[in-house]
């Protein structure tokens, strides 16, 4: 390792590093030695592993803020012991820098599908340890601030709306359910019947609001598989007219308005499963009859581009303004004042994240009191 030297700009690093811990695996000791050296001086507090078992222990009980680790080892090599180390919750997302002195493609590209975050060239100057070491740190450390972010609005819109979902049908279950239980045998049959029918319809809705608490829950567990996209990637519906023709008819017999849903369908495989197409033309028809009046046309049209499918639904409601098009996320609601909303506001986010899942696009185009347009832009299937 004749290009590693000592740095003329060593010592005591800045605070945030001083908190850092770094685990090195390499089965040269005299390696291990150096980068720990080097890697002290910048502050960084540094433990050792002789082989990739030992490393994996080491990762279970320390749980570093890093791993450098060789790819050329005996028994076990860093690939191993990467992939072990992904395949469990505790190590899974901790940031694995890959050392070798064989950086061809190939291999390059494996270590990325196991899960790798960079690769550290053999021979290599400390300077670009450090640069590796600090590059990798720096970037974990704002998608944590990314993810705290939205943790924090997340608990914030769930702490507004929420509450007003989950009273608003239990009211209606409970009072009227109250009143059948007390009263029965003064009620005439209608009167019953009507509030049989405003219990049912609450239940639905109460249903409907944790179902879409669990997909959205289950997506976002999904998203961190890069296994299961793959999967989720290689299924097909190669008929969608009918199954979009179907759910979208259904959602405009629930808003009463079946002559107003207008459709244009190019029929053509698309690369994703009929469950999850389901939903996304389930939830985008919802809310295009929801936020329009009645009388007034909701178009859903299914179109071919050159190199995707186009899945798009136009209402001529009330529209979004540019900033709640750009604030669109979980558990969030606009204008709520103003306009009575039923759901969580995760239905065009459930959308959203199916599409970008199968890696695709949602945007909205909407002009303020004109109309909307959702539209789901999907890679073609293979083979179309």
């Amino acid at each position: 390792m004749d290009k590693m030297r000592a740095s003329p700009n060593g010592g005591a690093g800045e605070s945030t590093q001083q908190m850092k811990r770094i685990l090195v695996i390499d089965d040269e000791e005299w390696l291990r030695d150096m980068v720990q050296m080097a890697l002290r001086q910048k502050g960084y507090d540094v433990v050792q592993a002789g082989s990739g078992g030992a490393g994996i222990e080491v990762a279970r009980k320390e749980l570093p803020d890093l791993i450098l680790c060789d790819v050329n080892m005996d028994k076990m090599d860093g690939y191993h012991t990467l992939s072990s180390l992904r395949n469990e919750s505790t190590t899974a997302a901790i940031p694995f820098i890959l050392m070798t002195g064989l950086a061809d493609n190939a291999g390059m590209r494996h270590g990325m599908e196991l899960g790798a975050d960079d690769y550290l060239p053999k021979p290599f100057s400390i300077e670009a340890l450090y640069a590796a070491v600090e590059a990798r740190l720096k970037k974990t450390q704002t998608v944590r601030q990314e993810a705290e972010k939205k943790l924090a609005d997340l608990r914030d819109n769930l702490s507004l709306m929420l509450p007003h979902e989950l009273r608003t049908p239990l009211n209606g279950i409970l009072a009227y359910g109250e009143i059948l239980t007390a009263e029965a045998s003064t009620l005439q049959p209608n009167e019953i019947a009507e509030m049989g029918q405003v219990i049912y319809d609450s239940g639905k809705r109460l249903e409907r609001l944790i179902e879409n608490f669990l997909i959205y829950a289950q997506l976002e567990l999904l998203g961190a598989d890069a296994q299961k996209i793959s999967a989720l990637r290689k299924r097909q519906t190669k008929s969608p007219a009918a199954l979009i023709t179907e759910r979208a008819r259904n959602q405009a017999q629930l808003a009463k308005r079946p002559d107003d849903l207008k459709l244009d369908l190019f029929d053509q495989p698309v690369p994703i499963s009929e469950d999850y197409l389901a939903k996304i033309i389930e939830e985008l028809a919802q809310n295009g009859f929801k936020f329009s009046q009645a009388g007034t046309s909701v178009n859903v049209v299914l179109s071919d581009a050159p190199h995707s499918v186009v899945l798009a639904v136009t209402d001529q409601g009330r529209g979004f303004s540019t900033d709640h098009i750009t604030k669109v996320g979980a558990y969030m609601q606009f204008d709520r004042k103003m306009h009575e909303q039923q759901g969580l506001g995760l239905g065009l986010s459930i959308a959203k994240r199916i599409t970008e899942l199968h890696g695709g696009t949602l945007t909205i185009q909407s002009e303020r009191g004109t109309s909307t347009t959702v539209a789901v832009k999907l890679p073609k299937a293979t083979g179309s």
